[in-house]
C-alpha cells in the first residue's frame, strides 16, 4: 500500500471518529462468509458501520483525533474491526444478541469509546449494553417530570368527584 493510500484512509477514520460520540472495536476475526454477512447485515439494519481496519492506520487515526482514546492503543493487536455508531449501547446489544444467537464466541468486544469514556475487554460488553442512550435518558427524565403533575391532576379530579358527590347527597336530604 502506498503512502498517499495510507494516509488517505488514515485521514478517512479520523474524520469518522471525530463525528462519532461512540465506537467499539472488536475482533471478528474466524467468522465464516454466512456469519460474516449475517453480523454486517444486522450491523446495517441497526445503523452500526462495521469497518474492518489495520491497527497501525487505528491507532494514527485514533492519535490525529480529538477524542482522548489512549487507552484502547493497548487492545490494537490481532483483527480489529470498528463498529461507528449513534447510539452507545446499540453495537453491545448486537454483540450479546449475535454471539448467543450463533452460539459463537464472536465478534469479541475488545474496546470501546462511549460517551467521553474508555471501556477495555470483552468483560465490559454487559456494562455497555446496560448504558441508556440520550433518547433513553431524555424519556426516563420527561416521566419523572410527568409523574408528580399526573399525581396531581388525579387527586384534583377525584377530590372533585367526591366533593361533587358530596354536594348532590346535601341537595338530595334538603329536597
Amino acid at each position: 500500500m502506498k503512502k498517499t493510500e495510507k494516509e488517505s484512509i488514515i485521514n478517512g477514520l479520523t474524520e469518522q471518529i471525530n463525528a462519532s460520540n461512540h465506537f467499539y472495536l472488536a475482533d471478528i476475526a474466524e467468522l465464516d462468509a454466512e456469519n460474516t454477512s449475517a453480523l454486517r447485515r444486522l450491523c446495517f439494519n441497526r445503523e452500526v458501520k462495521l469497518v474492518v481496519v489495520k491497527n497501525t492506520l487505528l491507532r494514527k487515526a485514533l492519535e490525529n483525533s480529538e477524542k482522548e482514546a489512549e487507552g484502547l492503543y493497548d487492545v490494537l493487536k490481532g483483527n480489529t474491526s470498528v463498529m461507528f455508531t449513534e447510539s452507545g449501547n446499540v453495537p453491545a446489544k448486537l454483540i450479546k444478541e449475535f454471539t448467543k444467537k450463533n452460539n459463537t464466541d464472536k465478534p469479541l468486544l475488545k474496546g470501546a469509546y462511549v460517551e467521553e469514556s474508555v471501556y477495555v475487554g470483552a468483560d465490559q460488553l454487559e456494562v455497555l449494553a446496560n448504558i441508556k442512550s440520550k433518547n433513553e435518558l431524555i424519556a426516563d427524565v420527561v416521566a419523572l417530570l410527568q409523574s408528580p403533575a399526573k399525581n396531581v391532576i388525579s387527586s384534583l379530579q377525584s377530590g372533585g368527584n367526591i366533593l361533587t358527590g358530596v354536594l348532590k347527597a346535601i341537595e338530595e336530604k334538603k329536597s
